[in-house]
């Protein structure tokens, strides 16, 4: 049988904000080996005509042949039954002498029509918003996807697959061993056939055994998904398969490594993306290592996502240890994969092992740097050889320091001495053990890797950082709420990491699968079932509830999935308090304390029209933690003496003096500091985090030195009694003078008098306030306008 589709593609071909290029393997030479070849171009209503025409076809002719043409004269009306169809299937792959030709619209991109159209309904809001949609599913909270920022097509962003009758997806597992959730929209059936994971290998053998020749040709025939074999020879060969009929409305979920395959009854629409919760990234381990084995390029970094997944448990436990955020749902989540015996923290010990062993396998001539932050920024590196992953670790060469090689091929970077080439690595062999000793439990690694890559502040000092929470969300609220729902909450519970909770909209009833006895083939125990589905009548309006036994809940992997992804922690909803506007306001003034006044340093560069500067000059203030940004940390602001450059500004997160910046001027050095912390308020936005400051802008860096504040500004200008500072002093002559001229006290006091007392204690406030406040800008904006208008006017009269 010939399937004319597109070869299956899925490698790195995403965009991100952060990179401008992602992996891409060349294409095929030849796109037309073993059985595929490109068909023609249809839109979706020509699509649906040739379908049905192929299959009332086929099967009239079928049954015309066999003699049974024209059954009582109705033999335009019958249908074939899907035992039928799938007899027939089965006939045409093992015996048929005759070509069968179909079209299958596979691996289509559901981003080019602005998304998945799924759950379509009169109200499509609230479902754009579900975990159900599949265009959220990949990176749902207890998915450790969601750290992977890149929309990789097929993997994070959904397919959609336009099937006919008899359209085949061959013998295959899912890219990196992931997780895949397969929704049917609508149309004819869709049947499946599963191996479990523990049988992997068994089914490699049985295909070799019975398919030598193409095997012979390409050793990795399966990886190409064009191999089909009879479900009974495999069971022959002592191979389980399992069996299940799709049908519209329908999921299915395939667990790691379970090779699956199928076809399509007839005309029909499906969705199908990937998902990987912690349980998947053992399974991932081990495929990542496949790959690099047969030299075949990888989909995403698994060790981006392990150590992501790994730096946001350490800050979980911190918040548990050290800030006592006992009632976070979140960080209990996290932590229940923690421990000696979590399974986060025996992946993240498996992959220290390999990385000490592949290093102590290296030459000690090699020098070992660190690796920058911005070292894979814009091209994730990837071995020449191999094609692994350098996310963590790699090698290259001073003679071709644009070649890069994994540890393991280190070697056969090039013929120069050890000497001559250079290891990168992101964390040292002892800091990888201290992240172990932390995803533990021990407080002090804990502490260490807070500071290494949070820098969070210590716990003498949790007692100054100012936090202000109230979080309430109500048990009753349902689906079609006007604000949206965390789904952070109930994610990894243990009440759920053991079940999948089905739900049928049309009884009361619940019927709860256990996934630690179905999905023991993706733990390697045990002859359990590879696939397994549920079903939802999702025009239906679902409740949601937030009571502990979850007896109203939709939820996979532990995750309320009917709730709606929650969009920004605003809440308006009575009773509800927006946590993430309680305690961040640009209208609040800024706290600055004096530590040092310094000492005056005649010259042009050490002042300006705004403001003296003293060298020596030191101050605390506080502000949003720019690497944790849901606390408030004191940075140390310094005027340092630069020499002929003149006065050089360092701004240093007092909690991490690590983290320090230095520019010639106060602007800059804030400038650099709002930027990292609205980079760091949109990564941790991605990952689902809720609570979290606006993005900050029109920082006066001036003022968060303190130059301007009040209380500080007259000690300053008490260094300099003879106005050696002339610039600034004589901009301060030409302010006063304005103020004292009598034309603008009188026009303002006429100006004042119009106004009311609630108008005028409106003017205070905007005055108070400072020019970077939204409402002085606001009140300049309206002056502005007005004036414009008012001149416009003028001219017009």
């Amino acid at each position: 049988m010939r399937k004319k589709r597109q070869r299956k593609r899925r490698r790195r071909g995403g965009q991100s904000k952060s990179r401008s290029t992602r992996r891409c393997p060349p294409v095929a030479e030849n796109e037309d080996k073993f059985g595929f070849q490109s068909g023609p171009d249809f839109t979706l209503k020509e699509f649906q005509i040739f379908s049905d025409e192929f299959k009332e076809r086929y099967f009239r002719m079928k049954d015309g042949k066999e003699g049974t043409n024209g059954r009582n004269g109705h033999d335009s009306e019958l249908k074939p039954s899907l035992e039928d169809i799938e007899g027939e299937y089965w006939r045409i792959v093992e015996q048929s002498t005759e070509e069968v030709q179909v079209y299958y619209g596979a691996d289509l991109e559901s981003g080019v029509f602005g998304g998945s159209d799924f759950l379509k309904a009169s109200s499509s809001d609230q479902y754009a918003a579900s975990g159900w949609n599949l265009k959220n599913f990949a990176r749902l909270p207890g998915s450790v996807l969601c750290f992977e920022e890149c929309n990789i097509s097929g993997v994070v962003v959904p397919w959609l697959y336009i099937g006919m009758c008899f359209s085949s997806f061959c013998w295959h597992v899912e890219d990196h061993h992931l997780y895949s959730l397969n929704y049917l929209h609508w149309g004819d059936p869709k049947v499946w056939y599963g191996v479990p994971g523990s049988h992997a290998s068994a089914l490699q053998d049985a295909m070799r055994k019975h398919l030598p020749d193409l095997f012979k040709e390409q050793p990795f025939l399966l990886n190409e998904l064009v191999t089909q074999l009879s479900p009974s020879v495999l069971k022959l060969e002592g191979v389980p398969v399992y069996h299940t009929v799709q049908n519209a409305g329908e999921f299915v979920l395939t667990f790691p490594r379970a090779y699956h395959s199928g076809f399509n009854c007839g005309f029909n629409c499906a969705e199908a993306v990937n998902v990987a919760p912690v349980d998947w990234l053992d399974q991932g381990q081990t495929a990542v290592e496949l790959y690099s084995e047969q030299r075949r390029k990888t989909s995403l970094s698994h060790d981006k996502l392990l150590i992501g997944a790994a730096r946001e448990a350490v800050q979980a436990l911190w918040e548990l240890s050290f800030l006592k955020k006992l009632e976070d749902p979140r960080n209990l989540r996290w932590k229940s994969v923690c421990g000696q015996a979590g399974m986060l923290t025996k992946a993240i010990k498996k992959r220290v092992q390999m990385e000490e062993e592949r290093m102590k396998q290296l030459s000690p001539l090699m020098s070992i740097r660190y690796m920058d932050t911005d070292y894979d920024l814009k091209d994730e590196r990837e071995c020449f050889m191999c094609f692994y992953d350098l996310h963590l670790s790699s090698a290259t060469c001073n003679c071709a320091l644009e070649k890069f090689a994994c540890l393991s091929h280190a070697d056969h970077l090039c013929s120069c001495k050890p000497d001559n080439k250079i290891v990168f690595v992101r964390y040292t062999i002892e800091d990888f053990k201290k992240l172990v000793k932390a995803l533990e439990g021990s407080f002090d690694a804990i502490k260490m890797w807070a500071f290494k890559d949070l820098c969070a502040p210590p716990d003498e000092v949790v007692n100054e950082v100012i936090i202000t929470e109230t979080r309430s969300i109500k048990c009753e609220d349902s689906l079609g709420s006007d604000h949206g729902f965390d789904l952070n909450e109930n994610c990894l519970s243990n009440e759920n990491e053991a079940g999948l909770t089905l739900m049928s909209s049309s009884s009361n009833k619940v019927t709860e699968i256990e996934i630690s006895d179905i999905s023991e083939s993706a733990r390697g125990e045990g002859n359990s079932p590879s696939v397994i589905m549920e079903k939802r009548n999702v025009g239906d309006h679902l409740s949601i509830s937030c009571s502990n036994n979850f007896e109203n809940g939709m939820k996979l992997f532990g995750c309320d999935l009917a709730a709606r992804v929650p969009f920004d922690g605003k809440h308006n909803a009575a009773g509800v308090v927006d946590s993430s506007m309680v305690m961040y306001s640009h209208n609040s003034s800024i706290q600055v304390n004096l530590l040092n006044y310094g000492c005056l340093t005649p010259g042009k560069l050490w002042c300006n029209k705004l403001a003296i500067f003293p060298k020596g000059y030191k101050s605390r203030t506080w502000f949003c933690n720019m690497l944790y940004p849901r606390i408030y940390s004191s940075y140390i602001c310094e005027i340092c003496d630069g020499g002929l450059l003149g006065p050089l500004f360092k701004v240093t997160l007092e909690d991490c003096p690590l983290v320090s910046y230095t520019c010639s001027s106060a602007e800059q050095c804030w400038e650099t500091v709002v930027e990292k912390l609205n980079n760091e308020i949109m990564r941790q936005t991605v990952l689902g985090n809720t609570r979290l400051p606006p993005l900050q802008d029109n920082i006066n860096g001036l003022a968060m030195f303190g130059l301007l504040s009040p209380h500080i500004v007259p000690v300053i200008e008490s260094l300099d009694p003879g106005h050696l500072c002339t610039e600034y002093w004589s901009q301060k002559e030409r302010i006063m003078s304005l103020f004292s001229d009598n034309k603008m006290q009188s026009m303002l006091i006429r100006f004042f008098s119009k106004a009311n007392p609630e108008e005028l204690g409106m003017m205070h406030t905007i005055l108070c306030s400072g020019s970077s406040s939204p409402g002085w800008r606001m009140a300049l904006s309206i002056l502005d306008d007005d004036m414009h208008k008012k001149v416009q006017r003028d001219q017009h009269s």
